[in-house]
């Protein structure tokens, strides 16, 4: 791949031809896999920074070590670590070739849904801000806690793949081809739904484009369109809260210091961050204005102390970490692996842009993180694996790619 010729060019052409001709040269070197795992380690460290001063205090610490030594700093560390491993694996012949009732693929959606209904029963699930999303498990000193749905999020995208590969002659018929897939779709979208709209219309969203994307006609998921609308309006409805963020979308001012102050502050941050920001920890929201400075709201502790060079950062990272993600799975040549890609960065992306809609007040406040960035370990180590794995489809084809050229030289 080759750049586009650099000579003597002037001001913002210049700079933009210099750029260009970096950026080829680098690709023309890196191979796609890598490029995804190096975005993935600039994610993961401008989310510990962040996230560090986002939850800054006064008179807290803010040297280095500090930020080495906490929590999201391990996090950060099992991600990686973790998607090292996943860049390794052969995800084809684990879920393909090992066939039967009870394989792999059988365990992962029985595990997944168990972890989801473990968030009900006493003792094992756990309740923040109201909500049961989470399960705990040892000593509440050191115990182990971790959110079923992240887990659910990625057993609906190897469901939906391996149902796709597996019965693509009939993907195209309601009965033998869709419905199965729908109905576990359906199932774990209303075990979410009920304590987490937000990632049930997630993967409600990415598991229909994987149907269409795998063969199911267009006019079987219309029909389900009025039974899931349906369900999201009652979801609305029976919760009181809910349609209070409704209204203050509508209207933060109505009610500025209830159900309007997390959009109102949220906004206020953006501003006040202007073209350039306060500074890498001079933000003032996160000092108790802005609620969830650290997780669900963290763009906006980001637009206020880095600026707009912060927030065109966030979007250009993702931005390109979508199209390397998008290249792998062009290159693949089985529906497993095109299909497994793409559900993977349609879930990264989807919940990249519904995270960066809540915090620029376009969609009414929702609970949902900003991947590889909102602080939060399950959410960090989920994505990390996914977007390992999307490396290991591409180590694969650089193998298949070698092995090719060697038997034709032969």
């Amino acid at each position: 791949m080759k750049g586009l010729p650099r000579g003597n060019f002037r001001g913002l052409g210049g700079i933009l031809c210099t750029v260009w001709g970096w950026f080829a040269d680098t690709t023309s070197v890196l191979r796609l896999g890598q490029m995804l795992q190096l975005l993935v380690m600039a994610l993961l460290g401008l989310g510990v920074v962040m996230v560090h001063s986002a939850g800054g205090r006064v008179g807290v610490d803010s040297s280095l070590g500090s930020v080495l030594q906490m929590r999201q700093g391990i996090y950060a560390l099992v991600a990686l670590t973790v998607m090292m491993v996943c860049s390794r694996l052969d995800v084809r012949s684990i879920f393909l070739e090992r066939r039967g009732m009870f394989g792999p693929m059988t365990w992962f959606v029985l595990l997944s849904l168990g972890c989801v209904l473990g968030a009900w029963v006493p003792g094992v699930g756990r309740s923040v801000n109201g909500a049961a999303r989470w399960i705990y498990l040892g000593p509440r000193q050191w115990g182990l806690s971790f959110q079923p749905s992240e887990i659910a999020k990625m057993m609906m995208v190897f469901a939906i793949a391996w149902w796709c590969t597996r019965r693509g002659g009939v993907m195209h018929r309601f009965g033998r081809g869709l419905l199965p897939p729908l109905l576990l779709m359906g199932l774990t979208c209303l075990l979410i739904l009920l304590e987490d709209l937000g990632t049930a219309v997630l993967i409600g969203t990415v598991g229909v484009v994987l149907l269409v994307a795998g063969g199911a006609r267009i006019w079987h998921l219309l029909l389900m369109v009025p039974l899931a609308g349906a369900a999201l309006v009652a979801a609305v409805m029976q919760s009181p809260y809910r349609v209070a963020r409704l209204m203050a979308f509508m209207d933060p001012w109505a009610d500025s210091s209830g159900t309007g102050y997390h959009p109102i502050q949220s906004m206020l941050a953006i501003a006040m961050g202007g073209p350039l920001g306060r500074g890498l920890g001079g933000g003032i929201q996160k000092f108790g204005y802005l609620p969830e400075d650290t997780t669900d709201f963290i763009f906006a502790v980001i637009c206020e102390e880095l600026g707009l060079g912060g927030a065109c950062l966030v979007a250009l990272l993702f931005a390109t970490l979508l199209w390397v993600c998008l290249a792998i799975a062009r290159q693949c040549r089985d529906p497993f692996g095109r299909l497994l890609a793409l559900g993977i960065l349609l879930t990264v992306g989807f919940q990249a842009v519904m995270n960066l809609m809540v915090v620029t007040v376009l969609v009414p406040t929702k609970g949902i993180a900003l991947p590889l960035i909102s602080a939060g370990g399950t959410g960090w180590v989920i994505t990390a694996a996914g977007l390992g794995i999307i490396a290991s489809l591409d180590y694969a084809y650089e193998l298949e790619h070698d092995e090719y050229f060697e038997l034709a030289a032969a």
